[in-house]
């Protein structure tokens, strides 16, 4: 058990009026227990209450015992919502926003007296703010990530695919010493970089083409996301001056990022490079996402956000442009709010790159 961050939590739910929580998302749990479960179709909940009492509902398949949690067990023919309603008494319950809704449901049904409500927030604002072990590791990924890209620019060569790209992402990025990627390699030539998920498929290479390598990596128990767009061959005048726009937003974005500064200001200051050259409405995502234990999680950096930039606070900055049936390009770093301002995560060039 991670006392420290179960006492963050408890903190955040007294501020927000919670006298119990229930904590289902698999990495949530990870985060406050260490324990690393992926309970599929059975139940997992951390029953949390604000006077520090605290209760693991999980399948005794997950082999938690003897790692000094406070354990409660059920069997496949048990009921495991039955063996939580038992540990509720009547009123409001904080449930995960990940909570499968047949569980959620099972308990309204077994206790009318129990009022679920979304109660992800005090885990969700602990997790935003890293430690500096949790800052080390995304550091750690992140530079891993970078060596592992420039080993994959080496492979572009003409006629090669996406899908053949983004496996010898995957060899480079596990010849770093990662576990895994942290999500599938988004890897796009040319129009099909105009789709800001396109999925990568047998697409080859062609001269002319832009190349949007969009990747991250699993190591040391941090993730990263990168994005790069590069020109195989010389780039043509165009692609040369909605480079330069994305580019500048980037920087926009990261030069906006500081302690108290609303998160809505920061996408702001990126999306307004773009529209102010007349490409609004071709960069059609948010500036970026905050980035952990899972590859998306809160904040969210766009025009909706609400949140403050925080010390701790580890998101992207992403800014595109989308230019249906030509190309796409987007460039991306990971940031981490510090006490003055703010440290990329990545050294990878931002410089405009012909192969």
């Amino acid at each position: 058990m991670n006392q420290k961050r179960i006492a963050r939590v408890i903190e955040n739910m007294k501020g927000q009026g919670f006298e119990r929580i229930l904590v289902t998302a698999p990495a949530s749990v990870y985060y406050l227990t260490s324990a690393r479960v992926q309970p599929g179709e059975r139940m997992l909940a951390l029953l949390v209450t604000s006077d520090g009492d605290i209760k693991l509902l999980a399948n005794r398949m997950f082999a938690l015992q003897g790692q000094g949690l406070p354990l409660v067990e059920y069997g496949d023919t048990d009921d495991p919502v039955a063996l939580l309603s038992e540990s509720l008494p009547a009123g409001i319950v904080g449930i995960d926003k990940q909570w499968a809704s047949l569980f959620t449901l099972r308990l309204m049904a077994l206790r009318p007296d129990v009022k679920p409500v979304l109660g992800s927030g005090p885990v969700d604002l602990a997790r935003m703010i890293k430690d500096a072990a949790e800052l080390d590791a995304l550091r750690t990924s992140s530079h891993a990530n970078d060596r592992a890209l420039r080993e994959t620019l080496s492979a572009l060569a003409a006629g090669v695919t996406e899908l053949e790209i983004g496996r010898a992402y995957a060899s480079a990025a596990q010849a770093q010493g990662a576990v895994g990627v942290g999500f599938s390699p988004l890897i796009c030539f040319g129009a099909g970089g105009a789709e800001p998920h396109h999925e990568s498929d047998s697409t080859p290479l062609k001269k002319g083409d832009a190349v949007i390598l969009d990747v991250g990596l699993n190591i040391a128990e941090g993730l990263s996301d990168m994005t790069r767009t590069v020109f195989f061959g010389k780039a043509s005048e165009k692609q040369r001056a909605v480079y330069e726009l994305v580019r500048e937003a980037n920087e926009a974005g990261r030069a906006a990022v500081k302690p108290g500064v609303p998160l809505r200001d920061i996408d702001r200051a990126a999306r307004g490079v773009i529209e102010r050259a007349g490409y609004g409405e071709y960069f059609t995502h948010r500036t970026g996402h905050g980035l952990g234990l899972e590859i998306h999680e809160p904040p969210d950096v766009s025009a909706r956000a609400e949140e403050i930039a925080l010390p701790g606070m580890v998101f992207s900055i992403e800014p595109g442009i989308y230019l249906p049936g030509e190309f796409g390009m987007r460039i991306e770093d990971l940031v981490a709010v510090t006490e003055t301002g703010c440290e990329t995560l990545n050294e990878f060039p931002r410089d405009l790159l012909e192969l």
